[in-house]
């Protein structure tokens, strides 16, 4: 598969900007998909925040493997950085947020508590890739509609504050990814999510990558999904399948194979092929 590039200005225009605002926030908001927790990880993160205290947010967790998923929730704990699973859309785990942003700024909150400081706003700059659910998770803590939603990435454009209905400050960030996704597994995993446009992609290498990779750690997933018989060596074969019993075919019966395959990688983004993590812990990157 190609190596992808996608970088448009306002990213790098963004992340000017949080250089020059950080020190104006107290913790950075960090949201995950946790079914790609690796992957969709900004590149650099702590060097672009300053290596301000940071919250991780699981988000989209109902579409991930709940195993997987605590287990990272335990292996991306530190000193410095606190983890938490949510659910943007339905609101799982928001509440807990502001306990945990006061946990991980126990230190700061009480001096300003001994210079009679008592109901500090903590402040936040939340960032994370395109299309990884942050701008649902601004309008879910602030009940209102501030941020644009779609279901592509790309929407926000500038920096912004926003009052939370959890108390605390937020300051919303267009998504970010790294202009060159040189590591392949990387760039698949993003484009498998929904945080890389269509047209940059190839529905069927993309099919055939996701089929294989479930076949092998997901094949129960695959076979009642598509009430398949069995599951071959070949992912083409599979993917065949699956096309003929879900009637993807051309005028004149010829296989619609990119149909076939947009049909399993939609399946894949709405969670009907179950709940499913790419990525797990002991895949080690650098964080």
């Amino acid at each position: 598969m190609d190596k992808i590039n996608w970088f448009p200005g306002h990213m790098a225009k963004t992340i000017r900007e949080v250089k020059t605002i950080i020190n104006m926030v107290d913790a950075v908001i960090d949201i995950r998909d946790a079914r790609i927790v690796f992957s969709s990880s900004i590149p650099n993160i702590k060097n672009i925040t300053n290596n301000k205290p940071r919250l991780i947010l699981l988000n989209k967790s109902d579409l991930a493997d709940k195993n997987i998923t605590n287990r990272f929730l335990k292996y991306l704990k530190s000193e410095n950085t606190l983890c938490l699973e949510v659910n943007s859309l339905t609101g799982m785990g928001i509440n807990n947020i502001k306990k945990n942003l006061q946990e991980l700024l126990r230190a700061k909150l009480n001096k300003l508590k001994e210079r009679g400081i008592v109901n500090y706003e903590i402040k936040v700059l939340v960032l994370g890739i395109p299309n990884v659910g942050k701008s649902s998770f601004i309008n879910r803590v602030s009940k209102t509609s501030n941020a644009k939603v779609a279901d592509k990435p790309g929407v926000t454009k500038s920096l912004q504050w926003i009052k939370s209905s959890i108390g605390i400050t937020l300051m919303d960030s267009p998504g970010l990814l790294s202009p060159n996704l040189e590591d392949e597994t990387t760039g698949i995993n993003l484009a498998l999510t929904g945080a890389i446009k269509d047209e940059l992609l190839n529905h069927e290498d993309l099919a055939l990558y996701l089929i294989n990779k479930l076949s092998k750690e997901y094949p129960k997933n695959l076979i009642a999904r598509y009430n398949l018989e069995n599951l071959g060596d070949d992912s083409s074969f599979t993917l065949n399948d699956i096309g003929l019993k879900r009637g993807c075919l051309k005028p004149g019966g010829e296989l619609d194979l990119n149909r076939a395959s947009r049909l399993i990688l939609d399946d894949f983004k709405s969670g009907k092929l179950g709940c499913i993590s790419l990525e797990k812990p002991d895949e080690v990157k650098n964080e």
